[in-house]
């Protein structure tokens, strides 16, 4: 059983019921699930997971003080921590008395202050473009069981909806470093008997492709431990694993290995830049990266985005 279902059975047999009785005054404030770090929240876990940071429990997650105040705040941990502390042979964290956890009482303002810088509910455009896409997937992944108040949803709405002008800049700056790196660099460094650099290369190349597949499929790259994990359940693009996995993991001192990466460079350029032609986002006629890359730059309708310099969102 994947964390995801224990932690929302878990909670259905002993959280919602003490949460309705105890704390029925707050209960209409309310947001219960399993959100933020960890496999589990990815719903990656596996056996070799449950070696570190792995237990049962689920997130309480409420307003500020001007609604559940540090009194109740305090009372409702305290519940929470009596729950039993084992559930299908997982047994429950300790929770640190000064915070940092994973699961328990949070308040929703600091959980979304923490990972992705949000002030009064919103981004400014500056903090869109610099916020870190495995930080934008903690904030949004996971499942929520129940959301009374609807404060932390839409929250999480909003962050799953970036504003177009920013994934443009986002995907224009990852498809220029895609240009250098895999476009230009990698056979500059092979020619050069440079191998590890190559490979850098290849791994920066990789690192943004892998960006712009989740940007198009409206959603984050998570964490790079579990990026091609999850690029293989996208609903589109997902084919592009095996010829990026190729990429990344064949030897560079074998030349013909090296051949068949620059052709499959090749291949995800045209594949970019034919998803670009269909959305008529690109005026360029050419199947050179960097040049595309400034050309979506100059669909940017917001002028300070647009001015800004083109790797700014990545």
């Amino acid at each position: 059983m994947k964390w995801l279902e224990l932690s929302k059975k878990y909670f259905e047999e002993f959280g919602l019921e003490f949460l309705k009785n105890e704390f029925g005054d707050i209960f209409p404030y309310l947001a219960v699930g399993a959100v933020g770090s960890g496999s589990d929240k990815y719903g990656f876990d596996d056996d070799i997971s449950m070696d570190h940071d792995f237990s049962v429990g689920f997130c309480i997650f409420i307003p500020d003080e001007n609604i559940i105040d540090e009194k109740i705040e305090f009372k409702l941990k305290r519940a929470y921590a009596k729950l039993p502390n084992e559930y299908m042979g997982i047994k429950r964290q300790v929770l640190s008395p000064v915070g940092g956890n994973r699961d328990g009482v949070i308040r929703t303002k600091k959980f979304y202050e923490e990972k992705v810088g949000l002030e009064n509910k919103k981004l400014s455009k500056y903090v869109w473009l610099r916020v870190p896409d495995y930080a934008l997937y903690e904030a949004t992944n996971g499942e929520i069981f129940m959301d009374n108040y609807r404060e932390f949803t839409d929250i999480r709405k909003y962050l799953l909806d970036m504003p177009v002008d920013i994934k443009y800049k986002r995907i224009a700056g990852n498809l220029l470093l895609m240009a250098q790196s895999g476009q230009y660099n990698f056979m500059r460094c092979i020619k050069r008997g440079e191998i590890a650099a190559a490979q850098l290369a290849l791994n920066e190349f990789t690192v943004s492709a892998l960006k712009i597949i989740f940007l198009l499929n409206n959603r984050y790259c998570p964490y790079y431990k579990w990026s091609f994990k999850a690029l293989k359940e996208l609903r589109e693009y997902s084919d592009l694993y095996e010829k990026l996995f190729f990429i990344l993991t064949k030897d560079n001192s074998d030349e013909n290995v090296v051949r068949q990466k620059t052709i499959f460079i090749e291949d995800i350029a045209i594949f970019y830049v034919n998803i670009l032609k269909q959305k008529n986002i690109t005026k360029a006629n050419t199947n050179d990266l960097e040049n595309h890359a400034y050309s979506l730059n100059d669909y940017i309708k917001d002028i300070d985005i647009r001015n800004m310099n083109i790797l700014a969102g990545v």
